[in-house]
């Protein structure tokens, strides 16, 4: 879509050139989908020289211009989490030209509630960095990262410039379910589970609620530990509505599909 008013196109990944009316360009595969009353200037960070993908000693560092394509083609035999990289990214239900195209950042920064990247990020663990205007940084959590449906919890003028998974969720066993209405439509549901190394278990929930949810329990629950845990951690008006799945359908098969992970990865 045509984005009439936007004036500049500006190559740039420092936040301090940012003002009012400016937008961060990554992919744009979601930005140009819409159009917009208020946006004057682009800020391309296409060109920023970021490397993709970056192993360090405390795990992986995925740019937020990592492309999906960059993310799919990534493996490492030490990690078995990594599998959980083709998982979500098929949960695009996307064209190679998407792929090659939308990135891990844009895609967690468009905080739609189906977004694959929020699912696997939050769900490893993943720790955003975040860049600010005044030159200072800051981290937080992918989970805290999302707040709502296309809502964020950055700050006017924040740049999203890296996701850092540690290695120990990368070495976890995971389990993945997802669900949709159709065998090609956004995901209504998307579950991932992930033991940990004192034999706890992990289960965030994505794009059956408007946020991400984290359940954890320091030993393998019991099927009623679960379904109490779920009701105590999602209130009915958590769940997302719209035209890809209703609150009630998506509260049934957060339940399924959370006991479905529960019997895969309790021994």
């Amino acid at each position: 879509m045509d984005l009439n008013t936007v004036t500049v196109l500006r190559p740039t990944a420092d936040p301090s050139e940012w003002q009012p009316g400016d937008a961060w360009l990554a992919g744009g595969t979601v930005l140009f989908s819409y159009d917009s009353s208020t946006l004057k200037r682009l800020l391309d960070i296409t060109h920023a020289g970021w490397p993709p993908l970056t192993i360090n000693e405390r795990g992986l560092e995925i740019a937020a211009t990592c492309t999906i394509a960059e993310l799919y083609a990534f493996t490492h035999e030490a990690w078995p989490a990594v599998a959980l990289f083709q998982q979500c990214a098929d949960s695009f239900v996307a064209s190679f030209k998407i792929w090659n195209m939308s990135t891990v950042g844009g895609n967690i920064a468009t905080a739609l509630p189906a977004g694959p990247m929020t699912s696997l990020t939050a769900a490893l663990e993943g720790t955003a960095v975040v860049l600010s205007p005044d030159g200072s940084e800051r981290t937080l959590p992918v989970a805290d990262l999302v707040i709502g449906d296309g809502a964020t919890s950055l700050r006017e003028g924040e740049l999203l410039r890296a996701i850092r998974l540690p290695a120990a969720a990368l070495q976890s066993r995971t389990a993945f379910r997802r669900l949709s209405l159709s065998n090609l439509g956004r995901s209504g549901v998307l579950l991932i589970g992930r033991t940990t190394t004192l034999g706890g278990l992990v289960i965030t929930v994505t794009a059956s609620t408007t946020r991400p949810v984290q359940l954890r329990f320091s030993s393998a629950p019991t099927q009623d530990e679960l379904a109490q845990s779920l009701d105590g951690a999602i209130p009915t008006d958590l769940y997302h509505n719209d035209i890809h799945g209703l609150p009630q359908w998506r509260r049934d098969m957060t339940y399924r599909l959370a006991e479905e992970i529960r019997l895969e990865l309790r021994t």
